[in-house]
């Protein structure tokens, strides 16, 4: 088998000539992604720990100077870390149910739990964290304030611990980015545009959002302090509450379109076209259909026409040798259904179309990714 046999989907590669050759299948009938060791997984429960820690110790100094200071900012940011403690609840939820194995009334296993769990989180970040510093700025500028000097030194203090814990979460987070980029060979930024991790990433969005919110009460605050105009600490829990409810839009939309069936990677689309094009029994390619099924599982739907002349035997082999190459070469892959269809004329014409659209997006993908 050749070094790149179990590479994943989301890594470039061109498939080894020699791995087309019908050998036998090693894996498991009954092994899918979720029986298979995941070392991400554990890797983003450690640090979905290292965020729950920081939030609940955090949430508790910000209610309590809150409630001591009587500060608006410092309430909305106590809110904030309450929501996203209870987000990483969730968080941890979807690591565990999306590993179950698959059973008769869900075939195609539970992946797409962790999308589930993904978008509540987003809808607790909506509710609790945005609509709380939504409300807590208005009644600031209803009520006026009534903090002494001491309350303000106390809420800036706990602002400052604060933002030393959320920076060191997020420092965690971003190690593990880091990590997932190196093992997909590409930067940062592309592996945080295109990482598959959704809890991962929601960690990623909580303690970024926190490191900024902490910043705007900071200043809010200390203005305050400065003027004894309430109107900055009113601005920056709107603020606060604008910044949560456009990162909850952003992964809630990201999980809706995980759940509604995404298809995967354009570029690896394209790596699995490709394949199938190259096979000396397959003639034309007139559908390739892909869906994400969770983190480390996809569906490959594909309608092949094959070369005239081979009988029933013959195809019955050329196909199990071509699922079983994807299988060792995507282990991700798995679940892949080959169907052999007549292509006319216009199933033709549509393939190339599809073909040359598919090339273009990717081009199109690469060059911005470079620019």
């Amino acid at each position: 088998m050749s070094e790149s046999a179990t590479r994943p989907l989301d890594q470039p590669h061109t498939p080894d000539p020699r791995d087309t050759q019908d050998t036998q299948d090693t894996r498991d009938p009954g092994d899918t992604p979720s029986d298979r060791p995941r070392g991400k997984d554990a890797k983003t429960a450690v640090t979905v720990f290292v965020a729950l820690g920081a939030n609940l110790v955090i949430a508790l100094a910000k209610a309590v100077g809150g409630a001591f200071t009587g500060s608006p900012a410092l309430l909305s940011e106590a809110a904030h870390s309450v929501a996203d403690s209870l987000n990483e609840v969730f968080l941890l939820a979807s690591l565990k149910r999306s590993k179950r194995s698959s059973d008769a009334r869900h075939p195609f296993g539970y992946g797409k739990e962790r999308y589930f769990w993904s978008l509540l989180a987003a809808v607790g970040i909506f509710v609790m964290g945005g609509c709380f510093s939504f409300f807590e700025g208005a009644q600031a500028l209803r009520s006026g304030s009534s903090e002494e000097h001491s309350g303000y030194v106390i809420g800036l203090a706990v602002l400052g611990v604060a933002l030393i814990a959320e920076g060191s979460s997020l420092v965690r987070a971003l190690i593990q980015v880091r990590g997932h980029a190196r093992e997909a060979d590409r930067g940062m930024l592309a592996e945080l545009r295109r990482g598959d991790d959704p809890a991962l990433r929601t960690v990623l969005a909580e303690d970024s959002t926190a490191c900024l919110g902490v910043v705007f009460a900071l200043l809010g605050m200390w203005l305050h302090m400065v003027t004894g105009d309430v109107v900055y600490e009113s601005t920056a829990s709107f603020l606060i509450g604008a910044l949560l409810v456009y990162v909850a839009y952003r992964l809630a939309k990201e999980s809706r379109g995980r759940l509604i069936g995404e298809a995967i990677d354009p570029a690896q689309r394209l790596e699995l076209r490709r394949f199938l094009e190259e096979q000396p029994e397959i003639d034309t390619v007139t559908s390739l259909l892909t869906m994400r099924m969770g983190n480390d599982s996809a569906l490959v739907a594909a309608r092949i026409d094959l070369v005239p002349g081979l009988d029933s035997e013959e195809v019955e082999e050329v196909l199990v040798r071509v699922k079983k190459t994807m299988a060792r070469t995507w282990p991700e892959a798995d679940q892949t259904f080959l169907d052999v269809t007549d292509a006319s004329t216009r199933d033709r014409e549509k393939a190339r179309a599809d073909r040359r659209a598919l090339g273009e997006t990717v081009a199109a993908e690469a060059a911005g990714g470079s620019s």
